[in-house]
């Protein structure tokens, strides 16, 4: 059961610890402990909604991974952060729930359809579920979800299939085991790791496998009755309309999004623009495209949240540009836009951390295809190679599929060194003639 509010007790130590020694913000302090959890080998991940947990009260001591990592970062004792032993004569805390993850063939995951081993959203009775489910998994669930965000950008899809996947199992056996609040927040965080399966099996070339975790997402998050997830959802299927070329589909499934905006959070609100305007660059229109996202500017602002998923629009570098240079280079032809995609992308690119280098790959892709527009053959090159070498680092093969889109735009040197040189190129990642 979760804790009424009037049972809470504010941790003044740690709060003042972040706020006066450190100087911080929840979101600050807690990038810090992410950072320092990698370095120390623990990928536990940590948001500013758990923070908020432990300063207010909500939650009750931190389990002992978390207690390590504030410990490394402040330098201060369990004491000092008031996360230390329980007083004489007080109650004992909890014990540190367990997580068991099933075990997974790895292989399987890695060659064979995903929806052949992927449990269902709800496990039946039929399934063994534990006789009690600790409120503290939850947070659990979500902090593992931020160091798979982190990981993806580092590793690609193909080393986080089987884990993902794995956890949401779990993840479901739990929600079947539990009742109402607890559910439901449950189901919220089931949603948000199909989401994520849902963008890794696009990622990996896996369509099928993707638009059936993108049905799981929106499910779950109905049963949730949580409406910006529902928003998210939706929105999260448009993006593969949009990668399927069906910008109709895109556009519908982001407006069914937007049906009542001033319910939404920003943040969802920017996504379901966002997506909206990459159908709309799918059809060609560019109107509509600077309509969405110049709506979408003043949004990202406001966007100051705790929700678990959907951050790329705070973790991506220039994120809105990113946006408009990625549907301007849609615009086949069109030699103005390609001229405004290629600014953006140097402007981008010089800005981009060194980390995300899946990212990196992609984006010199589509800055390639903005060259090849211009005329320019030899940067075409140039950035391709660049971007090849990226794609084979990281397993992305929605970064090759864009590789090999290149070939279209570079029709017109199609006969010369310049063509047979883009072959050749492919031909290294495993990109055949089409």
């Amino acid at each position: 059961m979760a804790r009424h509010r009037s049972e809470w007790v504010p941790n003044r130590k740690l709060r003042a610890v972040r706020e006066q020694q450190r100087r911080q913000s929840r979101k600050e302090f807690a990038a810090d402990l992410a950072a320092t959890g990698a370095e120390l080998g623990e990928n536990v991940g940590v948001d500013a909604r758990l923070i908020a947990k432990w300063e207010d009260g909500e939650a009750k001591r931190p389990q002992y991974v978390y207690r390590r990592l504030l410990v490394e970062l402040t330098g201060c004792t369990e004491d000092e952060l008031g996360i230390g032993p329980a007083g004489p004569g007080t109650p004992s805390e909890r014990p540190t729930p367990t997580v068991t993850v099933p075990p997974v063939d790895r292989r399987q995951f890695l060659t064979a359809s995903v929806s052949a081993l992927a449990a269902p959203p709800l496990p039946t009775a039929a399934h063994a579920a534990p006789s009690h489910v600790d409120p503290q998994l939850v947070d659990y669930f979500h902090a593992q979800l931020q160091g798979h965000y982190v990981a993806d950008m580092l590793l690609g899809p193909h080393h986080l299939i089987a884990s993902v996947t794995a956890q949401h199992q779990l993840i479901c056996e739990l929600a079947a085991a539990s009742q109402d609040t607890l559910r439901r927040d449950l189901l919220r965080v089931g949603a948000a790791y199909a989401a994520m399966l849902g963008w890794l099996c696009q990622d990996a070339g896996q369509h099928e496998q993707s638009l059936r975790w993108r049905d799981i997402t929106l499910d779950m998050a109905h049963r949730s009755r949580d409406a910006q997830l529902v928003g998210y959802a939706l929105a999260n299927k448009a993006s593969l309309c949009v990668d399927l070329r069906d910008g109709i589909g895109a556009v519908d499934l982001a407006d069914a999004a937007l049906a009542e905006p001033s319910a939404l959070a920003p943040k969802v609100q920017v996504i379901a623009r966002v997506h909206a305007a990459h159908g709309y660059s799918v059809l060609g229109d560019r109107r509509a495209v600077d309509y969405l996202l110049d709506g979408a500017a003043p949004l990202v602002g406001r966007v100051d949240d705790d929700l678990p998923w959907g951050d790329a629009c705070r973790r991506t570098p220039g994120y809105l540009e990113v946006q408009r240079a990625t549907c301007y280079g849609r615009l086949a032809g069109d030699k103005a836009a390609a001229h405004e995609a290629d600014v953006i992308w140097s402007e981008v690119l010089a800005a981009l951390p060194a980390d995300q280098r899946r990212d990196r790959g992609v984006f010199q892709t589509r800055q390639a295809a903005a060259a090849a527009t211009l005329g320019q053959p030899d940067r075409v090159l140039a950035l391709a190679s660049e971007a090849a070498a990226t794609a084979t680092a990281t397993g992305s093969v929605r970064a090759r599929r864009e590789l090999a889109g290149l070939r279209d735009r570079m029709r017109p040197w199609a006969e010369d060194r310049y063509g047979r040189d883009l072959d050749g190129l492919l031909a290294t990642i495993g990109v055949g003639p089409s």
